[in-house]
């Protein structure tokens, strides 16, 4: 192989410059290096990304082009089957090598080694790397060789194993330059609102971009991780990194993320970080376990892990699915939860608990119908991520939460939200509830309510169903279940 032929560096879920393998073995070869972004929606079938990943997808490749412009090089942009598309960009910039950092979605490995096995025939170099999970699938086992299906012991495996330090800042090189080859303009591929602009709330919180995501480590590290441990389940708090997105796009690394907490946890003047760190490690290591169990098991973005429940008694009710989806349920948590959805394309980690329970277990409808919403609502919109958290609360995937386990909308509102302003952000209607009845309106006295200008039926929803009968009927149909298996 000849250096100066060049290499051409595949970007996919790792839109960042620093501690980004693939880039780093491409610079090091000294030749020129060009880095490609393929908008590939038939690979990915139904998978493909949602409007809110798309909106952030846009701005995102929008930053790195500028970050990558600024030394030198390009960042091509083509949109098509990545089998076709990628080649011919090889061919086109007459690189003698490809780089790309390893995924584990079924259909991203199945496009890979498709690809490494032509690139192998055509004498062209394809490497891949790791960078977008601490540890490869394959190399946490349990002593039997199996894969983890449990996430404790998963979590002391992964602590005992020690994640890798980050690669030093592009290999020392600040500048390249980057073969000639045409680009998509962004702005073709349409993946802002082209019709009605929902995406206001996206816009007021979040900056997409990898020096965007550094600064918001570092704030979160200065300050809430402090608290985190305490804070981490309280979606009226500050209290979460909010970094999901970072890590499903690749704007930070998992090793960066890491270590930066680990320096954070020894530095001596920080010692009350502590807990907070080891609780936000512990976090990392859960989003290890999901990417683990989708490499493993391929089939459960659209099957329950646990087979019994293909013939679970699901209720399959439009009326209802739309009042959740929308944020009409009746119930205040379960409303500022789809509604903050909606809002700001994320939802607090708690609260996306709250609102998978009610969903499957309150209304009995099926998870697939709230993990396809999610995948079209979130900015952070993650297969592995999205599906174990579905497959969580409904009690079919692995390490599930137990199937009596039926969250209380009202309950969880009043320990988690107990004064209301969380309610109050996201569901305006009843912002003058006093907060012994903003969890519960249906049980305020008439003057409370028109005190506050509610009126229930109009100007909110009474709720779509009651909790308790709910609660029993889920109990016996999931009981069902676990006889059967």
């Amino acid at each position: 192989m000849t250096e100066t032929q060049g290499c051409v560096v595949w970007l996919r879920n790792d839109l960042r410059l620093y501690d980004n393998p693939a880039l780093d073995r491409a610079l090091a070869q000294g030749g020129p290096v060009t880095l490609l972004y393929v908008l590939d929606d038939e690979s990915a079938g139904h998978w493909r990304p949602g409007g809110a990943a798309r909106w952030w997808l846009h701005h995102s490749l929008d930053a790195l082009s500028a970050d990558v412009a600024k030394r030198g090089g390009a960042l091509v942009l083509r949109k098509g089957r990545a089998e076709r598309v990628v080649p011919a960009v090889v061919r086109e910039a007459k690189a003698a090598s490809v780089a790309w950092t390893r995924r584990y979605t079924p259909w991203g490995i199945a496009v890979d080694k498709a690809l490494k096995a032509r690139f192998d025939t055509d004498g062209i170099e394809a490497t891949s790397h790791q960078g977008a999970v601490l540890f490869e699938p394959w190399t946490v086992a349990t002593k039997a060789g199996d894969p983890y299906k449990v996430f404790t012991p998963f979590h002391g495996a992964c602590r005992k194993i020690g994640a890798p330090k980050p690669l030093p800042a592009l290999g020392g090189r600040k500048r390249w330059r980057s073969a000639e080859v045409k680009s998509d303009t962004l702005d073709s591929w349409k993946l802002l609102p082209t019709g009605p602009d929902w995406a206001g709330g996206l816009r007021e919180t979040w900056k997409p971009g990898e020096a965007n995501a550094v600064r918001q480590l570092e704030a979160f590290l200065d300050d809430a991780v402090v608290t985190y441990d305490d804070d981490r389940n309280r979606p009226d708090r500050p209290g979460t990194s909010m970094l999901s997105p970072r890590l499903h796009w690749g704007e930070l690394s998992p090793h960066r993320i890491w270590h930066a907490a680990l320096a954070r946890q020894a530095d001596g003047r920080r010692k009350t970080a502590d807990k907070g760190v080891e609780s936000f490690l512990r976090e990392l290591i859960w989003r290890e376990f999901t990417h683990h169990v989708l490499f493993h098991f391929p089939h459960i973005p659209d099957e329950p892990l646990r087979p019994e429940f293909a013939d679970f008694p699901w209720q399959y009710d439009k009326d209802t699915l739309k009042a959740w989806r929308f944020g009409r349920t009746g119930y205040p948590i379960v409303d500022a939860g789809m509604r903050q959805l909606r809002a700001i394309g994320w939802m607090h980690n708690r609260v996306r608990m709250i609102t998978g329970s009610f969903l499957v277990k309150d209304l009995l409808l099926p998870w697939q119908d709230g993990e396809k919403w999610f995948w079209d609502e979130l900015v952070d919109a993650d297969l592995g991520n999205n599906t174990i958290g579905w497959q969580w609360v409904a009690g079919c995937g692995p390490d599930a939460a137990p199937y009596f386990r039926v969250f209380n909308p009202v309950t969880q509102g009043e320990k988690f939200d107990p004064e209301g302003c969380y309610v109050r952000r996201f569901v305006p209607e009843l912002a003058k509830l006093p907060a012994t009845w903003i969890h519960k309106p249906w049980e305020a006295p008439a003057d409370a309510l028109a005190k506050a200008g509610v009126t229930l039926g109009e100007t909110y929803p009474r709720p779509i169903v009651d909790h308790k009968p709910a609660r029993e009927r889920a109990l016996a149909a999931f009981g069902r279940i676990k006889k059967a298996a």
